[in-house]
């Protein structure tokens, strides 16, 4: 019989481990495959897969781990700053599918990062030309990326939808939806559904006409596209004067949600063009709206307009969270929903009908709901030419984009809120290809008897009444992510990200002071079982460019993109 000597099994026991080694870390280091399956079931997983991470747009984390009691011990582990030419308004939610991390930065690069380590992995740099920052509002940023297969997708200013190799970065396919420069301009992170990649454009302020479409995410062929101003011979297009539609704005430039269990898409809808009222006389559908859409060819089920015949830039874009109410003791299966018209609402996701709607800052223009669900408008505060008006809230609304986040235990929603009032005077304008198709002069003004520009609220989605708040002098422009552990964590320009309890405000931490303002929202994983907080820092987008006695207010905040990952100190 023949014998192995000692010396010799352990050699060999010393290679099976170093091999069983070799093949673990490639095993954690692969890029496990990003399914519709995952992205139903994202709510549970570790990483945080998709914009709101999950499909209900509901930004909470099942993570426990940071909670109410160890959350002081949250310290720095690794952070990244962008380049100098880069230091404009970061916008995205760290996205994160097992170990890998990334995040867009202006101008529409892509990085990717190991998520625990920080090491960069891979970049991508589209190098866009300067005709496509000419008509994008409100700063030349990016929202982030979607993940699907094992792509990465991502929207540009310039019109183009690209698919990159996750691993590498590789560019795997690119498809141009439109001209730069003419008005039109993607500023969202796509929704990736089954087999479909759903984006939204902007450029309402430059009376390009708004619409959805959904790609393959295989080869960017385009599947369907809906425009969200409907025809002269549509339904509802004689809300419009006839000729108008072609220019009316209505553009879908924030990333919507999905209800997997009904297969239905819902996406919110932005101010219609130009902005003075009195020269599009109608409701204008289906500006300020939100849409239930179904998602396999873009037919609309249903349609609620949150402001009619809007004048005051009110745009209907921000999130549609799912929710589930109990309202006056019935049950709904809700979509809860923070306006730029300082009403926050909850709308009944099957039939689209109102629930109820309730202030939560000083709203004039809007002066409430019929019980039948129409908004109520005060028809003295359209400007006409040659007239000013003063009104609240302002056009960068009593709630802009930024996220907010419910928590389906508490049933609280966290609703970063802005109060300011402004001035509108009527001018005559005329539609030109390229430019800003207004047709009114505005300043912005301090919201009277407000403690300051800026209130982190927690609402009661069960009663639309506020619990707590968080006041600010300088605005809240970011966005809201909230855990299983009792935390609400959001950043403010001010410098800090911070972490709130979540059942009455009190702020149990706060970052040391970060290199720049926060305007994004956090995204909180978990990686080899630590949990980590991650935030791009980066002042810019909105309130510098027409926040008026706000941007004065904020002016001396250093710019600079940094991207910050925090978990709790050991020992």
């Amino acid at each position: 019989m023949r014998t192995t000597s000692i010396p010799r099994l352990t050699a060999l026991a010393a290679i099976m481990t170093t091999a069983l080694a070799a093949a673990y870390a490639y095993a954690a280091d692969a890029y496990p495959p990003v399914t519709y399956e995952r992205l139903t079931n994202a709510q549970e997983d570790p990483g945080w897969l998709t914009y709101y991470r999950n499909y209900g747009g509901q930004s909470h984390s099942p993570l426990k781990q940071i909670d109410t009691s160890n959350v002081k011990k949250l310290k720095q582990v690794w952070s990244y700053k962008f380049p100098a030419e880069l230091q404009q308004g970061f916008e995205a939610t760290p996205l994160v599918n097992g170990r890998y991390l990334f995040v867009t930065t202006p101008k529409d690069n892509v990085y990717a990062f190991d998520a625990a380590t920080g090491k960069p992995l891979w970049k991508y740099e589209p190098k866009l030309g300067a005709e496509s920052f000419k008509t994008a509002c409100c700063d030349v940023i990016n929202r982030g990326v979607a993940l699907y297969g094992k792509n990465v997708y991502v929207a540009m200013l310039s019109g183009d939808v690209a698919a990159l190799d996750a691993q590498t970065g590789a560019l795997v396919w690119k498809k141009q939806m439109f001209e730069p420069g003419i008005g039109y301009a993607f500023s969202l992170a796509p929704l990736a559904l089954d087999g479909k990649l759903i984006v939204g454009s902007a450029g309402g302020e430059y009376g390009a006409r708004g619409f959805i479409a959904a790609l393959s995410p295989d080869d960017g062929n385009v599947l369907w596209k809906r425009f969200t101003v409907p025809a002269a011979n549509e339904q509802h297009g004689d809300t419009w004067p006839k000729g108008m539609q072609e220019h009316g704005g209505a553009p879908a430039w924030l990333t919507g949600t999905y209800d997997a269990a009904s297969k239905t898409l819902y996406w919110g809808v932005g101010n219609p063009g130009p902005w003075l009222a009195d020269l599009r006389p109608g409701d204008n559908l289906y500006s300020d709206s939100l849409l239930a859409l179904d998602p396999q060819n873009g037919d609309l089920k249903w349609h609620y307009q949150y402001t009619r015949h809007d004048t005051w830039d009110y745009d209907g874009v921000n999130t549609p969270v799912l929710a589930k109410i109990t309202y006056e003791q019935k049950d709904y299966d809700a979509i809860v929903h923070a306006d730029r018209n300082g009403y926050f609402h909850a709308i009944d996701r099957t039939t689209g009908k109102l629930i109820y709607a309730k202030p939560f800052v000083t709203a004039t223009s809007v002066k409430g709901y019929t019980a039948d669900g129409k908004p109520i408008q005060d028809d003295s505060k359209y400007p006409k030419v040659g007239t000013t008006i003063d009104t609240c809230p302002s056009f960068l609304g009593g709630k802009n984009w930024w996220s907010v986040s419910y928590d389906p235990q508490k049933h609280l929603a966290f609703v970063p809120s802005l109060h300011a009032c402004m001035s509108l005077s009527g001018k005559s304008v005329n539609f030109m290809e390229g430019l800003p198709y207004l047709g009114e002069g505005f300043g912005i003004k301090p919201e009277p008897g407000s403690k300051g520009y800026g209130e982190l609220q927690a609402i009661d989605v069960n009663t639309g009444k506020k619990v707590w708040s968080h006041w600010t002098k300088l605005p809240w422009n970011g966005g809201v992510a909230t855990t299983a552990g009792g935390l609400a964590f959001s950043g403010s320009l001010d410098g800090h990200l911070y972490a709130f309890d979540e059942t009455n405000g009190k702020v149990l931490w706060q970052s040391p002071k970060l290199t720049s303002g926060i305007i994004a929202q956090p995204s909180v994983f978990e990686v080899d079982g630590q949990e980590y907080v991650a935030i791009l820092t980066g002042y810019g987008g909105a309130n510098p460019i027409w926040g008026g006695p706000m941007a004065k207010a904020a002016e001396k905040i250093p710019r600079g993109g940094t991207l910050y990952v925090f978990a709790l100190q050991h020992g």
